[in-house]
C-alpha cells in the first residue's frame, strides 16, 4: 500500500497518519497560536478528535488535509475562548456595562428568521457565523472550507438579499461613522 494511502478506521493507518502528521499540523497551530503549549494541547484535541471520526473518514479528501481542517478549527476555538476569558477578565475588573439591546433577540426577530430561509443556504451561513458568531473572513473561510474572498462575496450578496426583504435601512454592518449624513445638508459656495 503506498504511504500516502489509507483505510477509514484502520488503527494501523491512523497511527501512521499521526506519526506523519502531527509535526506539520504543530508547526501550523503554532504559527496560529503563538504559544507552542497552547498549540501543542490543540494538536493532541485535534488528533483525539480525528481518531474519533476516523472510521467515517471518506478517503476522497486526503487525510493530512482532514486532519489539518479538524486542527485549525480547533486552534480557532481556543483563540474564541482565551478571547472570552480575556472579556471576562475586563468586565470582572471594570464592572458590567449597562444593558443594551440583546443582540440575541435582534438574531431571532421573526422577520429577521423568515429572510434568512428566504436565501440560499451558503449565504445565510456566512451570515449567521459573522453577525450572530462574531467569527471574521479567516475563521468563516476555515468554517466553511472556501476562500476569504468567497466569503466576502457571500457576505455582501446575503446583505443585499436582505435588505430587500427587510426595512430598506436594515444594516448587517456597524452604524455609520458619520451618523449626521442624513440630516444635514451643506449649501454650496
Amino acid at each position: 500500500m503506498p504511504a500516502d494511502t489509507y483505510q477509514p478506521g484502520s488503527k494501523d493507518d491512523f497511527d501512521r497518519l499521526y506519526q506523519t502528521a502531527y509535526p506539520r499540523v504543530f508547526r501550523t497551530l503554532s504559527a496560529i497560536l503563538a504559544d507552542p503549549e497552547a498549540a501543542e494541547d490543540c494538536t493532541q484535541d485535534a488528533f483525539v478528535q480525528a481518531f474519533q471520526a476516523w472510521p467515517r473518514w471518506r478517503p476522497d479528501a486526503p487525510a493530512e488535509a482532514w486532519v489539518h481542517r479538524i486542527a485549525v478549527n480547533r486552534a480557532l476555538s481556543y483563540r474564541r475562548g482565551v478571547k472570552l476569558r480575556a472579556v471576562g477578565e475586563v468586565l470582572r475588573r471594570l464592572g458590567r456595562p449597562a444593558p443594551a439591546k440583546d443582540p440575541a433577540d435582534e438574531a431571532t426577530r421573526p422577520d429577521l428568521l423568515t429572510a434568512l430561509r428566504g436565501i440560499p443556504p451558503k449565504l445565510a451561513a456566512a451570515i449567521v457565523l459573522r453577525h450572530y458568531h462574531g467569527y471574521n473572513n479567516r475563521e468563516i473561510a476555515a468554517a466553511l472550507g472556501v476562500s476569504e474572498r468567497t466569503v466576502g462575496t457571500r457576505l455582501h450578496q446575503a446583505g443585499e438579499r436582505l435588505r430587500t426583504v427587510l426595512e430598506a435601512d436594515f444594516s448587517l454592518g456597524a452604524p455609520s461613522a458619520f451618523p449626521s449624513d442624513k440630516r444635514e445638508s451643506y449649501a454650496e459656495d
